[in-house]
């Protein structure tokens, strides 16, 4: 990977990150507190974390595309927003993250994280003029029974993107971001990463397949130069553990380069996928820098 990841004390959050802090904590609170577990199963929790998307990306000045679809007897949606680039309009950049949780799980930093940074970006990005058309969509059953299934909802949409022809340029997936540590030891992987690979959790991590190497090298250069905070990156063969465990799979399925930005989800956080997946476990410090990097990042795709 390009360049050497961040090391040392972190800085004080600007003025800037604090409010966008502020802003992530409230989405998470909203997401995995105030409505908690919200998927099929729980159809009234995951239609009012749907309503309350819709509603951020409207409160940003977006207009809100529905792609709804049955699942299990109930119809459920992506919420797509969209930027029309100036220059080079019919190249795509997709920023998305799952909304719903995982049975039995209030799910907020899987992925009520992800979500709020996906509103945040959306709102920063709102009024700008990019040269590439940006997406900002929030998928709907990307956790089991649908998991890399054909009603999973990232799949249902990068297999309509296909068939209507777009040119997505990128796709980065936002996937359980929340959770650093900076004891040693608290990073774990699946054999033999763990050679090559700190020991300590206080990295954000971007992942991808060996298809996607390009965009992964991109977004850790960029990452790294401006944003100080430590990152690790990874282009890998799909089929290994860990490597395709988002919506970005789907968009590989559709022939789009696409990765994940992730904290590594099970081989660091300790409460995934359970009860204990609550807003208090979340470092929103940590989370607002990964936001603010990631919209450096954003602009290196936008504005090539």
């Amino acid at each position: 990977m390009p360049l050497k990841s961040f090391r040392g004390p972190l800085l004080p959050l600007s003025p800037q990150q604090t409010a966008l802090r502020d802003e992530l904590r409230r989405h998470v609170k909203k997401l995995g507190g105030e409505i908690g577990e919200r998927n099929v199963y729980q159809p009234r929790r995951l239609r009012a974390a749907a309503e309350y998307v819709e509603t951020q990306f409207t409160d940003a000045g977006f207009k809100v595309t529905r792609q709804g679809f049955t699942a299990l007897g109930e119809t459920c949606y992506n919420l797509e927003v969209e930027l029309t680039g100036k220059i080079r309009g019919g190249e795509i950049v997709v920023i998305g993250a799952h909304y719903d949780s995982v049975f039995g799980s209030p799910g907020a930093n899987d992925n009520g994280t992800g979500v709020a940074g996906v509103l945040a970006l959306a709102r920063m990005w709102a009024g700008r003029e990019p040269e590439r058309t940006m997406r900002f969509v929030a998928f709907v059953n990307e956790e089991p029974p649908f998991f890399q299934t054909n009603q999973m909802g990232s799949l249902v949409y990068a297999k309509s993107c296909r068939e209507r022809g777009d040119k997505i340029v990128a796709m980065l997936s936002l996937e359980t971001m929340g959770c650093f540590s900076t004891e040693k030891g608290s990073q774990n992987y699946p054999f033999p990463f763990g050679l090559f690979y700190p020991s300590r959790g206080d990295f954000i991590g971007f992942v991808g397949n060996t298809a996607s190497a390009g965009l992964v090298r991109q977004c850790i250069k960029v990452f790294r130069q401006q944003a100080s905070f430590p990152s690790q990156g990874g282009a890998l063969p799909g089929g290994l553990p860990g490597i395709g465990w988002s919506d970005h799979w789907s968009f590989w399925q559709a022939g789009y380069p696409a990765l994940m930005v992730t904290d590594t989800a099970p081989f660091r956080y300790a409460h995934y996928h359970t009860a204990a997946d609550t807003p208090d476990k979340v470092d929103y410090d940590r989370l607002a820098r990964v936001v603010d990097g990631l919209d450096k990042v954003i602009a290196s795709f936008a504005n090539p």
